[in-house]
């Protein structure tokens, strides 16, 4: 007989020196996916602004959209582990 691997879940993976690097990137990629949504936001909004002279609509339009596509990137991210 042979035994079938128990099964992991994502969460509970380490790395074989008992570290919890995973985890870590995980989190790590979340806040970078943050940050650059909301940095391409800002800085489009910026442009619109300069180019159209629509200050500050523009900025304000570029914060949301780029709150709602971190949003929207890192819900997907955490499904995978559920």
């Amino acid at each position: 007989m042979s035994a079938s691997p128990e099964p992991t879940s994502p969460a509970s993976k380490e790395s074989p020196d008992g570290s919890p690097l995973p985890g870590v990137a995980a989190f790590a990629v979340m806040g970078t996916t943050i940050a650059s949504c909301l940095a391409v936001g800002v800085v489009l909004g910026l442009w619109v602004d300069h180019e159209l002279g629509s200050a500050p609509a523009g900025l304000l339009i570029g914060i949301v959209l780029g709150t709602v596509a971190a949003v929207v990137s890192v819900v997907k991210q955490v499904r995978r582990f559920l």
